[in-house]
C-alpha cells in the first residue's frame, strides 16, 4: 500500500489548484492514467531554487537554505525511490512507499525527508481487501475524497546519477519518488492496515518548503487524516494492461 492510483487531472488544472509557477514540458505532456503502477512516470510538485543555466548536475541541492528563493514546479518522476547512493535502479520497485513512522531512521529515505519532500497529486487510489476465505479473490476498492477533490499525497523525491551514462547524456539523472504511508483509520481499516498520508491544503506549504527540516515536517505526518470514502470496483484494475475511466466505476 499504496500500489496503484489514478491521476487524470490536466496539468494546468493541477498547477492552478496547487499554486504551481512552472510546469515542466514532460509533466504537461504526461497522459492521464486511471491505473498508475510502480516504476511508471508520475507528476510531482516540488519546491527548489532555479538551476543556473551553466549547472550540469541535476542532483545539486542548491536553494534549500533558509531565505533562498524557491520555485514551485510540476515535474515528472519515476514511481519508486532510488537513493543517490544506490549502485543501480533495482531497488525502485521496493521503495514505492515509505512508512511515516520510520522516515528519519531509514537510510533510503532520511535525506529526502529532511530536504526533498514533494506532493504526489492523485484523483483516487486503489486498495485490495482480502477475501473471507483463501479461495475468495481479493476485492479492489477505489478510495477518494467524498467531494471528488484531488488528493495530494505526501511524497519524497531523490536524484540518482546513472554511472553507465556519459556526462553529456540528458538521461544520466533519474528523478524518483515515493509515497508516504500511515496506519489506516476508520472504515478503511477493513480494507487494509495502511493508507497514504494525504496532505491537507493548509499543510502543503510547510511540507514542500525545503528550508523546513524533518522535525517540523513530521508535524504534517501527525495531523488528523483527511476524510476518504471507498467503493468496490472491477478486478480489471489488477492488470496494468487495463486503463480508462471504467476502472473507477463501482460494482
Amino acid at each position: 500500500m499504496c500500489g496503484r492510483y489514478a491521476s487524470f487531472t490536466d496539468a494546468q488544472d493541477l498547477a492552478d489548484e496547487l499554486a504551481v509557477a512552472e510546469i515542466a514540458d514532460d509533466a504537461r505532456m504526461l497522459p492521464p492514467s486511471w491505473n498508475v503502477a510502480p516504476t511508471d512516470p508520475v507528476r510531482i510538485v516540488v519546491e527548489r531554487a532555479p538551476r543556473p543555466s551553466s549547472t550540469t548536475d541535476s542532483g545539486t541541492d542548491s536553494g534549500t537554505e533558509s531565505g533562498t528563493d524557491v520555485v514551485r514546479s510540476l515535474q515528472v518522476a519515476s514511481w519508486g525511490l532510488v537513493p543517490s547512493w544506490s549502485k543501480d535502479r533495482s531497488r525502485a520497485a521496493r521503495a514505492i512507499n515509505a512508512r511515516s513512522e520510520t522516515l528519519a531512521e531509514r537510510p533510503t529515505f532520511a535525506k529526502a525527508f529532511a530536504a526533498r519532500r514533494c506532493l504526489v497529486p492523485a484523483d483516487a487510489y486503489y486498495e485490495w481487501r482480502k477475501g473471507q476465505t483463501a479461495k475468495q479473490p481479493k476485492q479492489p476498492h477505489a478510495i477518494a475524497a467524498p467531494d471528488g477533490h484531488r488528493l495530494t499525497f505526501a511524497g519524497l523525491y531523490e536524484f540518482w546519477r546513472d554511472p553507465e551514462r556519459s556526462d553529456d547524456d540528458p538521461d544520466r539523472w533519474l528523478v524518483s519518488t515515493t509515497i508516504v504511508t500511515r496506519a489506516a483509520v476508520g472504515d478503511l481499516t477493513r480494507i487494509h492496515d495502511r493508507m497514504p498520508v494525504v496532505v491537507p491544503a493548509t499543510e502543503r506549504d510547510l511540507w514542500l518548503d525545503p528550508a523546513v527540516g524533518s522535525d517540523a515536517a513530521a508535524s504534517v505526518l501527525a495531523s488528523a487524516p483527511v476524510e476518504l470514502v471507498a467503493r468496490p470496483v472491477s478486478r480489471a484494475v489488477g492488470s496494468v494492461a487495463n486503463d480508462g475511466p471504467h476502472l473507477l466505476e463501482p460494482v
